[in-house]
């Protein structure tokens, strides 16, 4: 059955503003030892400032916020949509936006960027972990100092952040790219899944649910022979794609659920003899992939806005630093031209479904 893109996905002249491909990173300066004071700071340890605080709907939301965004990765063209939907949102509400962060994806490569932002005493900090964990002991330290902190697009230990901007509900993502290969795949063969870094949130919860999803009766013709780690650096995912069709002389499909590696796999498979053989399906936004559907390459791919997803958590950041929500399950907030929006189980908000854009579509969407 088709998917109907949903709501928030609309055709570019409705959008109210394109993203551009350039670099919005801001280079990260050096400040003295200045913390926020103690008296702004409502809540009490690593707890964090939200665990004893009651929520004020009807709270204004504060002029003059400073709110950070840390991708995984600054220079990656999905992290920079993104960020720079997040960065215009904070205008709407009068708050000060930036980027910043590593040009690797490593794992601890996050954490003296965070540190700095205490320094620098952000109202917010918004982060896309490369680990789970590694980000932890700053993160707390920010919370402890009145700092709100928000995961988005990849979560952090549940622990050390107010709430988490989930793109999709990664069951329904993990789930979906394996029903997508299967139909492409026609249900036979091997795959590969091409995946970020090893220690990436969201792609291991995604890759969990596709591994849960194969269980089932009406996948017993496939089979995933390989994990591979491009690491979100389109030459070290552009070799492992080659590594695994010389690997695995038997591959019939390779799931890249990151834009950095599907479009490197997509790449390497439109100009070899693979073409028209090996099926090239995940995670990726219409402009990277536009050439490759166009050519034959990939036949279908998904995702969802990625500007909405940096709209969304740039207005839950405001939230929760103007203290209309805390994070707790139940709460709602105001976000702007999408609307009111409830946060779930383990404060956790979702975006939307993911929608597959395939050649009849992917010219309605500029992004």
């Amino acid at each position: 059955m088709k998917q109907r893109p949903f709501a928030r996905l609309r055709a570019p002249r409705s959008l109210a503003a394109m993203a551009t491909a350039g670099v919005m990173a801001l280079a990260l300066t050096a400040c003295g030892g200045t913390t926020k004071d103690s008296a702004s700071n409502s809540g009490s340890g690593d707890a964090g400032s939200g665990a004893s605080a009651s929520a004020n709907p009807n709270a204004p939301i504060k002029e003059g916020l400073k709110i950070a965004f840390l991708p995984k990765q600054i220079n990656n063209p999905y992290s920079t949509i993104v960020d720079k939907s997040g960065i215009d949102a904070a205008k709407e509400y009068k708050g000060e936006a930036k980027e910043v962060g590593p040009s690797d994806a490593s794992a601890s490569s996050q954490v003296s960027y965070i540190n700095t932002l205490i320094q620098q005493r952000q109202d917010a900090i918004l982060v896309a972990a490369n680990d789970p964990n590694a980000v932890c002991g700053p993160l707390k330290q920010a919370r402890s100092r009145g700092i709100k902190v928000i995961a988005y697009d990849s979560d952090t230990n549940p622990d050390c952040r107010d709430i988490f901007i989930n793109q999709a509900s990664s069951e329904e993502v993990g789930r979906s790219q394996v029903k997508l290969l299967s139909e492409l795949m026609d249900g036979k063969g091997e795959f590969a899944v091409l995946s970020a870094t090893a220690n990436a949130t969201n792609q291991n919860t995604w890759i969990k649910f596709m591994q849960e999803e194969l269980k089932k009766p009406e996948y017993s013709g496939m089979k995933l022979v390989k994990i591979a780690y491009g690491d979100d650096d389109d030459q070290k995912s552009f070799q492992q794609t080659q590594g695994l069709l010389q690997a695995y002389p038997n591959l019939k499909g390779i799931i890249a659920p990151t834009t950095v590696g599907i479009a490197a796999a997509a790449r390497y498979i439109s100009g070899s003899k693979y073409k028209g053989k090996v099926v090239v399906t995940g995670l990726g936004t219409p402009n990277q992939m536009r050439q490759f559907i166009k050519d034959g390459t990939v036949t279908k791919f998904q995702l969802w806005n990625p500007k909405d997803l940096g709209y969304l958590s740039s207005y839950a950041a405001a939230a929760l630093a103007s203290g209309q929500i805390t994070g707790a399950q139940g709460e709602t907030l105001k976000a702007g031209r999408l609307g009111e929006r409830t946060i779930g189980a383990n404060g956790e908000i979702v975006l939307g479904p993911p929608f597959t854009f395939e050649k009849s579509n992917i010219d309605e969407f500029d992004f």
